[in-house]
């Protein structure tokens, strides 16, 4: 554990054995978040926490299937012109 101020601009600076220990490099970018009882949690945006979320929105359709499909019917619509289009009004 180690103290901190934060700067004018509201910025802090996090100790380094703690930025060596939690792997934070310069550049490495950051999420802040609020935690409970006033705590600030900051995690590195790396790998580990974007798997977090891997699979959240599988249960629909996946959206590059959606894409697919509709750019196929749209191929086939536009392969015959002739065809009366229903997405018309």
């Amino acid at each position: 554990m180690g103290t901190s101020t934060v700067t004018q601009k509201g910025q802090i600076v996090i100790p380094a054995p703690l930025r060596r220990k939690l792997g934070f490099e310069p550049g490495t970018k950051v999420i802040v978040t609020e935690g409970e009882e006033g705590a600030i949690h900051v995690r590195p945006l790396n790998r580990a926490y974007f798997e977090q979320y891997a699979g959240l929105l599988s249960d629909g359709p996946s959206a590059t299937e959606e894409l697919l499909e509709t750019r196929a019917r749209d191929r086939r619509r536009e392969a015959t012109p002739d065809a009366p289009d229903s997405t018309v009004r």
